[in-house]
């Protein structure tokens, strides 16, 4: 299962597709539309494949800071020497730790903004990133680069230090641009909810199934992200979306054109029961 998500606010998009397997070839047909191939900026996980499809494409790809600190939170767990430990607690609490403040601060800006139904500029965003993380990850990036030629590679932080070093000109291009994040944790947390899920489901290693679950995923997380009632949602589509019979129609449907509609709905029925 893959799961992508994108859009503005008001109107976000999350999207699970399922696949046979996660090649190169069908990982970069999900990017390929009628239209032609997506164009833009994408942020993954490290695995190699995005490289490929990456410079297939010509897309700007970010990559993911979260991803870099479980290898560091593993080393702090799992090695034996005492001074390992404390460079990787290091790697945690002086440089990745400040670096996801900032996006904090950046994600707590931009909740303000939409409040007040505007968008937080991301030439705003690229300015505090710019004065507040890029010192930050310059003084990491000098501090991977000291320790890395003395750590044995096959060690828990040596594989942390590798990591990082190899994917370090995607894990700074945020820095660069403005829409994206430093990480893919949202999505993330929208697979872990069907990876949860798929433990006690029934036809689970259906291939059709699994399809299915992905339309309904899609509708349920979609609509959820919008701030949509998924339960409302669905009784609205569910009436109507056999007499949609357009394009035009079919679009009506989606979470953020049905939104206020169920809106009011809900407004009505609480003044009743009022």
């Amino acid at each position: 299962m893959v799961v992508r998500a994108g859009g503005p606010p008001g109107r976000r998009i999350i999207l699970f597709d399922y696949i046979p397997s996660r090649t190169t070839a069908a990982l970069k047909a999900l990017l390929i539309g009628p239209n032609g191939p997506f164009q833009g900026k994408i942020v993954t996980d490290g695995l190699d494949h995005y490289d490929t499809i990456c410079r297939d494409l010509n897309l700007v790809h970010g990559g993911c800071l979260q991803h870099a600190r479980q290898y560091y939170f593993k080393a702090r767990k799992v090695s034996q020497l005492p001074s390992t430990r404390t460079l990787a607690n290091a790697a945690v609490e002086e440089y990745i730790r400040p670096i996801f403040a900032v996006e904090n601060k950046i994600e707590t800006l931009r909740a303000e903004h939409e409040q007040r139904g505007e968008e937080l500029p991301f030439a705003t965003v690229l300015a505090i990133r710019q004065a507040q993380s890029k010192p930050l990850f310059t003084k990491f990036k000098t501090w991977v680069d000291d320790l890395l030629p003395g750590t044995p590679p096959k060690s828990a932080l040596g594989k942390a230090l590798s990591y990082t070093e190899s994917q370090w000109p995607k894990l700074v291009a945020h820095l660069e641009h403005g829409e994206l994040p430093a990480h893919n944790n949202f999505v993330e947390r929208e697979i872990k909810q069907y990876a949860t899920g798929r433990k006690s489901w029934m036809f689970c290693h259906d291939k059709v199934g699994a399809q299915a679950s992905a339309n309904l995923f899609s509708l349920a997380m979609t609509a959820r992200a919008n701030g949509v009632e998924s339960f409302a949602y669905f009784n609205h589509l569910f009436e109507h979306l056999p007499m949609a019979t357009t394009v035009e129609a079919i679009e009506a449907l989606l979470p953020w054109n049905v939104k206020p509609l169920l809106q009011e709905q809900r407004a009505r029925r609480l003044s009743t029961l009022v």
